[in-house]
């Protein structure tokens, strides 16, 4: 009895130590789940396969998705600083999970996709953004009323809750940018506001809406056009048009998901906040614990490897400090928060001189209350 109880505390044992220290968290489901990224912080990916190269290459991916996603901007992967950590994308996973996809090959053939669905650190996610001075899109978000009809050749029709699949495209798609679009119930009186859609009537699409909250719409038209299908978009927020664009596509989910995109631009554009990071600028900093040439040539190879650093400029050499020029693509906090997180740079001051310890102690140096401070290490 006794061996068997020390076998159960030893196979409870290794099972906690697995958890602890097994790495990244490979989510079990129960029969019937299907894994999907239901939250701002999760993304899926289509990769090739389940090998550990692919999946790394995935979570580049999904991180991505999830900068977009949160910040607002769809262009956040291509800001300065941005593709660096997306290399190191796997430090920021707090969980992953696959799932396959069964479609039909266009010879009819059946066809299946892996998926990779990735759950971040949100945390994480976050202290990185503000390091990188990406913008913020605040929660909660609005969830506008799409007012969409489509003409396939049969005349328009409105899109209700009752045909939410016919919204699919539009809807996943807003999901993906971060935001929810919801669908009218369809009654009589809104039924008959197709003709108002068709014609840009936005105020009588307002009067429909008045019930819905919050008061702002996206009125879409999609028909076929020469070569594919056509969608024509409004975006409309308190009666004020915001944005009005136009997507085509071959395929009518490609067109109908890009009114979701053009929405979610103008939402950003009126709604999100600069970053923390600071304005972009040019910045003069000290650096302190620079003696000799060994340490300048490390610290300008550091600072070249620095993605927000555009440029460097040497301004004046002391004993033991150089002091720099630096054009930086993100504030001077965000350039300190990156700094702070390797074992080159740690920071002394941002600017002010009530916590720069080093300011001012020998009467050689120039007083620089305003110019922030670093020090080397190791």
């Amino acid at each position: 009895m006794q061996g068997m109880q020390r076998k159960s505390w030893a196979w409870m044992l290794a099972s906690v130590l697995l958890l602890l220290f097994g790495g990244l968290a490979h989510a079990q489901r129960i029969e019937g789940d299907r894994a999907g990224a239901s939250g701002p912080y999760e993304a899926e990916v289509a990769v090739r396969n389940q090998a550990d190269a692919e999946r790394n290459a995935g979570f580049g991916r999904a991180l991505a998705a999830v900068l977009g996603k949160v910040t607002g901007d769809r262009g956040a992967a291509q800001r300065p600083g941005v593709r660096d950590e997306l290399g190191k994308a796997k430090s920021y996973v707090a969980g992953y999970d696959y799932r396959q996809d069964e479609g039909v090959a266009a010879n009819g053939a059946p066809s299946f996709q892996t998926t990779l669905v990735v759950r971040f650190k949100r945390d994480d996610v976050d202290q990185l953004i503000q390091m990188l001075g990406l913008p913020n899109w605040p929660q909660p978000r609005p969830k506008p009323v799409l007012w969409l009809a489509i003409n396939d050749g049969s005349g328009p029709r409105l899109v209700s809750l009752a045909q939410v699949n016919a919204a699919r495209a539009i809807l996943d798609q807003a999901k993906a940018r971060g935001f929810a679009l919801g669908l009218p119930g369809g009654n009589a009186a809104e039924q008959a506001a197709t003709g108002a859609i068709w014609r840009g009537d936005t105020a009588a699409i307002a009067g429909l809406s008045r019930k819905y909250s919050p008061p702002m719409q996206l009125i879409g038209k999609l028909q076929r056009g020469a070569g594919g299908w056509v969608a024509d978009w409004t975006f409309v927020d308190k009666g004020k048009t915001l944005s009005t664009w136009q997507t085509k596509h071959a395929d009518a989910r490609r067109a109908m998901a890009g009114g979701a995109d053009g929405a979610a631009d103008a939402l950003f554009r009126r709604y999100a906040k600069a970053g923390s990071g600071g304005p972009p600028g040019t910045f003069r900093v000290r650096i302190l614990g620079v003696d000799g040439a060994d340490d300048y040539m490390r610290l300008i190879g550091y600072l070249g490897d620095v993605s927000i650093v555009k440029r460097v400029r040497p301004v004046l050499a002391l004993p033991g400090e150089l002091q720099l020029e630096l054009e930086l693509a993100t504030g001077i906090s965000g350039f300190a928060r990156l700094v702070d997180r390797g074992d080159v740079l740690s920071t002394v001051s941002t600017g002010g001189d009530s916590d720069d310890e080093d300011a001012g102690k020998d009467g050689d140096r120039p007083s620089a209350p305003r110019i922030a401070t670093f020090r080397m290490g190791g």
